[in-house]
């Protein structure tokens, strides 16, 4: 990518998703090039086959934790690094098929995460409703759109009304009668909505990565977390905890482990960690080259600032003066220096 060219950013569209907005707080339109992909892997992969620079990506939330698409997309493959986070408020409005009412509504299209999370307030108002699954958060609010357009240019009667979408390639025909979108999707596309903040959680938030090439990390700020791809080194008693020791000892704070299927074969697990702390930092470097020693696969996903801008909390014994300060006397030690 030369200076003179928009870094292109891969991200789950189409336009009016949470992700778009994520992609938002970290360049606007006029700064870069948009590039809208049907899922999260599709996403990841345009970095690593190079017609992306970037993606956004969610990668865990306040309802569903993480995002499994995301997890195993990292966990193989060509190695990516996330390189900043941004954190989403996340609410739902309800959405209809025009001329549909509230009470007409049979089956509603919602992304699965969306579905979870406006559950119970469907299970109180719409209760022997049917879910059609999609893609993203915006695809069903296109499909109606482009269904209300063509109605408005044949006619309810006309032969419009019949025409196979063309993003039926994402969702189908459209097969439903309202959707689970997100606020922003409603403006933009134009939408009749018919029932706002469906949300069973008035506190939802998505986090977002953004996801690059290795190269150069982003600098330590002093509130940063470094994500990690772990193995275990058996499937004895006592190795996840061999695992776990390599951050406790050195007083790294875990903000959030997963285990994943490796794939290979029933009961091998990988862990997905993310670990308060920079890999620049003495706490930090000693609890990988721990893994490292005991672990049989460890990929490094990047360290990155948080983006809550909490700094971690660095225990009396574990601060790069005291890391330092050991090297050097055990160093002092084996040269006779010292005693």
């Amino acid at each position: 990518m030369s200076e003179t060219t928009r870094p292109r950013y891969a991200y789950l569209g189409p336009a009016g998703t949470f992700t778009e907005a994520a992609l938002r707080q970290v360049a606007s339109p006029d700064e870069a090039e948009y590039l809208p992909q049907v899922d999260v892997v599709t996403a990841i992969e345009s970095v690593r086959t190079g017609t992306a620079d970037f993606a956004v990506v969610a990668i865990e939330s306040t309802a569903e934790g993480g995002v499994t698409a995301t997890l195993d997309a990292l966990a193989v493959g060509e190695p990516l690094v996330l390189l900043r986070e941004v954190l989403v408020p996340v609410g739902f409005t309800l959405v209809g098929r025009p001329g549909i009412t509230l009470d007409q509504v049979r089956r509603v299209s919602a992304h699965p995460h969306a579905w979870v999370q406006c559950r119970a307030w469907l299970a109180a108002h719409l209760p022997d409703v049917v879910h059609v699954p999609a893609t993203s958060n915006t695809a069903p609010a296109a499909l109606i759109a482009e269904q209300a357009a063509a109605l408005e240019v044949a006619g309810p009667a006309g032969p419009g009304a019949s025409d196979v979408s063309p993003l039926a390639d994402v969702l189908g025909p459209l097969g439903f009668d309202a959707a689970l979108v997100p606020p922003a999707a409603v403006e933009h596309y134009g939408l009749p909505v018919l029932a706002e903040d469906v949300a069973d959680n008035d506190h939802l938030v998505t986090r977002f990565v953004v996801v690059g090439r290795p190269g150069r990390l982003p600098a330590p700020t002093g509130a940063d977390k470094t994500s990690l791809v772990v193995h275990l080194p058996s499937n004895e008693a006592g190795a996840l905890l061999d695992m776990l020791e390599q951050f406790s000892v050195r007083g790294v704070n875990l903000s959030r482990i997963e285990s994943r299927p490796i794939g290979d074969s029933l009961g091998r697990y990988s862990f997905s960690i993310d670990a308060e702390g920079h890999i620049v930092e003495e706490r930090m470097g000693e609890a990988l080259m721990g893994l490292r020693r005991v672990c049989p696969h460890v990929r490094f996903l990047g360290s990155y600032p948080r983006a809550d801008g909490v700094s971690a909390v660095v225990h009396v014994g574990t601060t790069d003066r005291d890391f330092v300060g050991a090297r050097d006397w055990l160093s002092a030690l084996r040269d006779g220096r010292a005693s």
